[in-house]
């Protein structure tokens, strides 16, 4: 009995590791963009990210699933879900031109409300009183950040709001996908059908690639596809109740790098609004979890 019990808590110690170290990964990939950013169009930057990562993408899908991962029953859907990556991106790595890394990453820790939200609006799905008030709170949470009506309030505040709600429509969008695809064709299907489109417009914002700049764009590949791997490997080896919530260890990390590298500290009422968003979304998160199968709470 005891060998049948210790292979679960195995899979659930390494799915934890796997998440915290993809989280980590994908803190480094922001940080990695906002210096960037300075000399590159957020376009640019996320073109070269998903063409240098293309190959690991193929190499992974290859390894972990067999040729049968490179075959896409519903192409057309993958190409919808790379242009909502790509806008969500662009947003995001545009907001780090004029925001601190930690503000901008809270800011789009309210994607898991509007997941919520938008799965009632638009699936029909029912989500109870409690969940709402959730929903609300995390909102109030994001007021609380940008300040809207002070003289601290920055318009591009906006912008990692509304690429967690670009990454929400991403999350839904997943029920358009066939069943029988897996994760690993998800990944590699996203990765080439962004790289695919942002190679239609990037020639317009290209600038020249300076060689000092080379290592950060291979870095950037490096850090992005590792975290993605990552963290989708961590939902396969433990419970996504358990590993979910961990995403928000990436607000630490990106406090941490905004410190380090550009001496950024939040202030008090980032730091307030950035606990009132991450408490709503793990209660929404706990509250999904447990409310499955059950009445809507």
């Amino acid at each position: 009995m005891q060998g049948d019990m210790a292979a679960p808590r195995d899979g659930t110690a390494a799915g934890v590791a796997m998440m915290c170290a993809g989280v980590a990964c994908l803190s480094v990939n922001d940080a990695l963009a906002k210096l960037l950013v300075t000399t590159y169009s957020p376009l640019q930057i996320l073109f070269l990210r998903n063409l240098i990562a293309l190959p690991v993408a193929i190499g992974l899908a290859l390894t972990m699933g067999g040729p049968a991962a490179l075959r896409s029953h519903r192409p057309a859907a993958h190409l919808v879900r790379g242009g909502l990556w790509i806008a969500a991106t662009i947003l995001f790595f545009t907001s780090f031109m004029h925001l601190g890394l930690a503000e901008a990453t809270a800011l789009i820790f309210v994607a898991p409300l509007f997941i919520t939200a938008l799965s009632a609006a638009l699936l029909h799905e029912q989500v109870g009183p409690r969940r709402w008030l959730a929903v609300l709170a995390g909102f109030i949470g994001v007021l609380i950040v940008i300040r809207p009506g002070t003289a601290a309030f920055q318009p591009v505040s906006l912008l990692p709001v509304s690429t967690a709600f670009l990454y929400a429509l991403l999350m839904l969008s997943a029920r358009w996908l066939d069943p029988r695809e897996s994760v690993w064709t998800m990944l590699l299907y996203l990765t080439g059908a962004s790289a695919l489109l942002s190679a239609v417009v990037v020639p317009v914002v290209w600038t020249p690639i300076r060689l000092d700049d080379l290592w950060l764009f291979a870095a950037i590949a490096l850090f992005g596809t590792a975290g993605m791997t990552m963290m989708t490997q961590a939902f396969r080896l433990a419970p996504p109740a358990i590993v979910a919530p961990l995403d928000y260890t990436g607000l630490v990390w990106a406090t941490a790098l905004g410190w380090l590298i550009w001496n950024e500290v939040p202030d008090r009422p980032a730091v307030v609004g950035a606990s009132v968003i991450i408490a709503s979304g793990l209660y929404v998160i706990w509250r999904e979890r447990r409310s499955d199968g059950d009445t809507p709470r």
